[in-house]
C-alpha cells in the first residue's frame, strides 16, 4: 500500500479540490438557491413559500424542475477554482505553520483554513456569489441576469459585498478546517487502536467528517451569510456598508433574521460538505496513488 503519511505533492490538494469542488456544487445547487431566495426575503418583499420543502415545491411547480438550477452556472464556474484555491492554500499554509514535530493545533488549522477562505472569497466567491445572488434576486438566467448588471451598475455591480464575503467564506473554512482536521486525527487514533488502516478515515468517516464540519461552520457563521446574501442582492444600496446592514437587519427584524435560511443552508451545507471532503480525501489519495505507479 502506498504510504499516504508524506506530504502529497504541491499540485495535488489543487486538483482534488477542483474536482471536488465540481462535483459539491452540483449535488447540492437546489438546497442553495432556496436557501438564498429565503435570505432574500424581507417584511417588504416576502416570498410565497417560507422553507426548504415548500419552497423546492413552489419552484417546481411553478418554473419546472430545471428552475431549481437557476444560477448555478455562475457558481459552478467558479466552484473548480474557489475549491481549488482552498484546499491547495490550506496546504500550503498548514505546512508554514506546522510545528518541529510536523502538528497543527487546532488554531493553526483554523488560521490556514481562514487565510485560505478570505483568498478564494477575494478572488473568486465576490463576483461569482454576486452575480448568482442578483441572477436569483431578478429572476433572470446567467447571461441575461450578467448583461443586464453591467449594463445598470457596471464592472462593480458584479464585485459587490466583498467585505461581507471575506467574513463570511474566511469563517466558513476556518472552523471547517479546524473541526475536519481535528475530527481525522482522532479517526485516525480510533483506527488505528482497533487495528485498522492507521493513516485516515475511510470513505463513510470522511463523508461523516465533513457532514460534521459544515454543520459545525454553518451554526458557528449564519449571521456573515445573511449579510453577505443581503449586500449583494439587489437593494444593497439601502446599506452603508457591512455594519451597517448588520445593524439595520437587527433593528427593523430582530437577532433571529440574522438566521433566516438557517435550516435550508444545513440542508444544503452538511452533505455538500461531505461530499466535498469525502470527494477531495479520495480523490488526491487516487491521484497520489496514480503518480505512484507512473513514477515506478
Amino acid at each position: 500500500m502506498p504510504d499516504r503519511s508524506a506530504p502529497p505533492p504541491r499540485w495535488v490538494p489543487l486538483a482534488a479540490g477542483m474536482i471536488a469542488g465540481g462535483v459539491e456544487t452540483t449535488v447540492v445547487w437546489p438546497m442553495e438557491y432556496i436557501k438564498t431566495q429565503l435570505q432574500l426575503s424581507s417584511k417588504a418583499n416576502p416570498l410565497p413559500y417560507t422553507g426548504m420543502v415548500s419552497g423546492l415545491r413552489h419552484t417546481v411547480k411553478t418554473s419546472g424542475f430545471l428552475g431549481l438550477y437557476r444560477g448555478l452556472a455562475p457558481t459552478l464556474i467558479g466552484s473548480v477554482p474557489k475549491a481549488g484555491i482552498r484546499f491547495g492554500l490550506n496546504a500550503e499554509i498548514k505546512g508554514a505553520l506546522k510545528d518541529g514535530d510536523g502538528k497543527l493545533t487546532p488554531a493553526k488549522n483554523f488560521a490556514a483554513g481562514l487565510g485560505a477562505g478570505v483568498m478564494e472569497a477575494v478572488i473568486v466567491v465576490a463576483p461569482v456569489e454576486t452575480v448568482k445572488t442578483k441572477c436569483i434576486d431578478l429572476d433572470k438566467p446567467f447571461v441575461e441576469g450578467l448583461k443586464h448588471i453591467l449594463k445598470s451598475e457596471g464592472v462593480a455591480g458584479v464585485y459587490q459585498g466583498v467585505a461581507s464575503t471575506a467574513l463570511k467564506q474566511g469563517s466558513n473554512q476556518g472552523l471547517r478546517f479546524m473541526w475536519f482536521n481535528e475530527y481525522k486525527q482522532r479517526v485516525a487514533s480510533w483506527n488505528a487502536e482497533r487495528g485498522g488502516v492507521s493513516e485516515g478515515a475511510g470513505a463513510l468517516q470522511n463523508l461523516l467528517g465533513g457532514m460534521s464540519a459544515g454543520c459545525f461552520s454553518t451554526l458557528g457563521n449564519n449571521p456573515f451569510d445573511v449579510v453577505k446574501t443581503r449586500m449583494q442582492g439587489t437593494r444593497a444600496g439601502q446599506y452603508k456598508g457591512t455594519a451597517d446592514c448588520f445593524g439595520q437587519i437587527v433593528k427593523s427584524e430582530g437577532f433571529g433574521a440574522l438566521y433566516a435560511g438557517l435550516v435550508p443552508r444545513l440542508s444544503r451545507v452538511v452533505p455538500g460538505q461531505g461530499v466535498i471532503f469525502m470527494s477531495f480525501e479520495g480523490i488526491s489519495n487516487a491521484i497520489r496513488d496514480a503518480a505512484d505507479v507512473y513514477r515506478s
